[in-house]
């Protein structure tokens, strides 16, 4: 298995602040969750952090087993 990280209010938005899932395509993966988390979750804004490793915006996620991928939503304030 593989897990999601759900940080700030996609955690809330996830009704956890994380979630195992089956390897394989973050498009597949995405597919499995519940549309109105999917959508939060293709925000361009929602940064991705594989491993601990932030990716940029034009790189394939694929998970693999005991992989985490974390979500983080943009940070607000002033």
């Amino acid at each position: 298995m593989a897990k999601l990280v759900f940080l700030g209010r996609l955690a809330d938005l996830a009704g956890a602040p994380e979630r195992e899932v089956a390897p394989g395509p973050l498009a597949d993966v995405l597919a499995a969750l519940p549309r109105d988390l999917a959508v939060a979750l293709l925000d361009e804004r929602v940064r991705l952090a594989l491993n601990g490793t932030l990716k940029t915006g034009g790189e394939a996620v694929v998970l693999s087993d005991g992989d985490e991928l974390a979500f983080l939503p943009p940070v607000s304030g002033g």
